[in-house]
């Protein structure tokens, strides 16, 4: 095998493959980099079991100046290899494979290292009895963005640590919950015809290193079937297996009245729970309170090593009866970047009942952030 590229081109190709590439395998050749060069297109594949990504350069790229004289295929140490090719002098480089040793050439600098036989790496999952759609790039961005937050990080409930996807027809339901917080957007899909009924569970995982594939792509075309999902991004394709198992049914978390609302800026709130964290984070509990009596709201945080914090809020509109709540204040700021500083409803129920935040106005639960209080007595 032996090609010539364009260095930051190639640069692009191994950090886009590189995001399912682990040092943490169980499988030793999965920390390679799997390169396969054809007669018209050069291949980078990346993989650690539960996501694969696949990304392919073309001769006819003029930005890639991809030059192939002799196709083949190895796989190389990813992280070593990149290193490489970013440390690299030249704008090009030449990559010669002898056996199972690669060459690689730029200017005065010269590397020679260690592969394994490209036929000893996995092969990427086939698909079967597969329902496909393509989605804007945005709008599934905008998914992620919104829910990912309340997934769980904790593996004893591995369901928890993935996306719940409901498709009826062009609507799509997003949901996570870790038990203690919860995520729902609701997107009717724009500028597709297919109608798909599926119901999958996406390893949060997955979805962080797919949107940073998403930026700057318009439309994504999705394959789903039963234990794995793919996207197609032109020229790169995003591998992702699914969870099994079912995931808890979330609506019967969601409370259908409020006895007390409070309208505010997202941004303002936000800027408010910052400040109260700043002592909540120095005691033990990290938790702030939050107090409705009269139409005015005030937020407290403490801790007794170091002090106290108090804030009038200025909010939009104060309504119902008085509370007195306490919240983990991480939980409520991760739910309030989701709302981008625009105006917010939180309604509660009670100081022992979650508590959610919504777009202001808006009352189809489209757009939801659910935390559930500290009992702090």
């Amino acid at each position: 095998m032996q090609f010539s590229i364009n260095r930051q081109a190639f640069i692009k190709s191994l950090n886009d493959v590189a995001r399912a590439i682990s040092s943490r395998t169980t499988i030793p050749i999965l920390t390679n980099i799997k390169i396969v060069l054809s007669e018209d297109e050069l291949i980078l594949t990346g993989s650690n079991s539960d996501i694969s990504i696949e990304t392919r350069i073309e001769q006819s790229d003029t930005t890639a100046q991809l030059v192939i004289k002799e196709k083949g295929g190895i796989t190389l140490p990813a992280t070593f290899f990149a290193n490489i090719v970013k440390n690299l002098p030249a704008d090009d480089l030449m990559l010669a494979v002898d056996g199972l040793r690669a060459n690689i050439t730029s200017g005065a600098s010269a590397f020679t290292i260690n592969g394994q036989d490209v036929r000893n790496y996995p092969q990427l999952p086939e698909m079967d009895d597969v329902q496909s759609l393509s989605v804007s790039a945005a709008q599934l961005i905008d998914i992620i963005s919104q829910t990912k937050i309340s997934a769980s990080t904790q593996e004893s409930r591995p369901i928890l640590t993935g996306i719940h996807l409901a498709l009826n027809g062009n609507d799509v339901k997003a949901v996570t919950t870790d038990s203690h917080r919860l995520s729902q957007r609701i997107v009717t899909l724009t500028g597709t015809e297919a109608h798909v009924s599926a119901d999958v569970i996406i390893p949060a995982k997955s979805f962080n290193e797919l949107q940073s594939l998403l930026e700057g792509q318009d439309r994504v075309d999705i394959k789903l079937s039963a234990n794995q999902a793919v996207f197609d991004l032109g020229h790169t394709t995003f591998y992702s297996r699914l969870l099994e198992g079912n995931y808890p049914e979330t609506d019967r978390l969601i409370p259908t009245e409020s006895t007390t609302e409070l309208t505010m800026d997202a941004g303002a709130l936000l800027g408010a729970i910052n400040r109260a964290s700043l002592l909540s984070h120095e005691s033990r509990n990290n938790v702030v309170q939050l107090t409705l009596k009269a139409g005015v709201a005030t937020l407290t945080g403490t801790s007794q090593e170091v002090g106290q914090v108090q804030e009038e809020l200025v909010t939009k509109s104060v309504a119902g009866e008085d509370l007195e709540i306490s919240f983990n204040p991480d939980y409520v700021r991760d739910a309030l970047r989701v709302f981008s500083g625009k105006p917010v409803d939180v309604k509660f129920t009670s100081n022992l009942r979650p508590f959610t935040l919504t777009p202001a106005g808006e009352t189809d639960n489209k757009q939801l952030q659910l935390i559930t209080p500290v009992r702090t007595f």
